[in-house]
């Protein structure tokens, strides 16, 4: 199948100063396609302008999006790469670690869609989501990021009901890949380190630009090959990927990998009794 021509595409990426946006809006670019990105902390270095932007913020929000609308002269992609994780036992009450990341992962990119919704169906445009594995193969101890991925893919299937006669909306679910969205996680002690295995950030860039310049939209794209058969084993064999995690979470357990966390006291526990 042919795909649309990146050259003078003009294109909105959130999070652009992080890992994974600074890779996609470097890509874009060589790609010849005209650039701007949003992120709450703009680097010197980035790859292409960004405004700085907090996606937690209604008014910034509208203020951000209209003024890179106006410097692109209109909108052909909106990529919404934005998103935070970190430690959310789901057997503790949720603060406010839980909800900044939904404010972040879910209502940031809704704020950020809804104000794009009017250039994007003008220009017959496209929007991909950044989804994750976690959406459909939820792991332990991170509760809010898995809920709040979930929940942008039930939004994004919403918004394609509503707006897929003119835009198409795709989301793409990388696994696991190296990058800072993991230290605070780490550093509560309830690093998944083994849980998954990391993919390269390269693959991930290639499925976004497949998800962005196919000539008929991908609905669900996941990165790799093994991405896939993970992704398709957990939306039609859900009690066996519980199984799956289940084990390999009571064996990170016996090797001590949450020895002295405290938010995984509950979980350690209850393993440990079961011996």
């Amino acid at each position: 199948m042919s795909s649309r021509d990146p050259r003078g595409m003009r294109v909105l990426v959130t999070g652009a100063s992080g890992t994974f946006g600074r890779a996609i809006c470097a890509r874009l670019d060589a790609l010849g396609a005209r650039v701007v990105g949003l992120d709450v902390a703009p680097r010197v270095n980035d790859p292409v302008e960004v405004l700085p932007c907090d996606l937690t913020d209604d008014a910034a929000v509208a203020a951000a999006v209209a003024e890179a609308i106006e410097l692109l002269g209109g909108l052909d992609l909106l990529v919404n790469n934005a998103g935070i994780g970190g430690p959310a036992p789901a057997e503790l009450p949720p603060g406010a670690e839980v909800r900044r990341q939904l404010d972040i992962n879910l209502l940031g990119t809704w704020r950020v869609t809804s104000a794009c919704v009017d250039a994007l169906v003008a220009s017959r445009g496209r929007i991909v989501m950044l989804s994750s594995r976690m959406a459909v193969m939820q792991l332990p101890l991170a509760a809010a990021y898995g809920a709040s991925k979930r929940a942008l893919v039930a939004y994004a299937d919403a918004l394609r009901l509503e707006i897929g006669t003119h835009v198409g909306v795709t989301c793409v679910y990388p696994s696991a890949v190296r990058s800072p969205i993991h230290d605070s996680t780490a550093a509560a002690g309830l690093s998944l380190e083994g849980m998954s295995r990391y993919e390269p950030l390269d693959g991930v860039v290639r499925a976004v630009l497949r998800a962005a310049l196919r000539r008929r939209p991908y609905r669900d794209l996941p990165t790799t090959g093994r991405g896939a058969v993970e992704f398709f084993l957990a939306r039609h064999f859900p009690a066996l990927t519980d199984r799956i995690v289940a084990r390999t979470l009571a064996g990170r357990i016996r090797s001590g990998a949450f020895e002295g966390a405290g938010l995984a006291a509950g979980v350690v526990a209850r393993h440990g009794g079961a011996r």
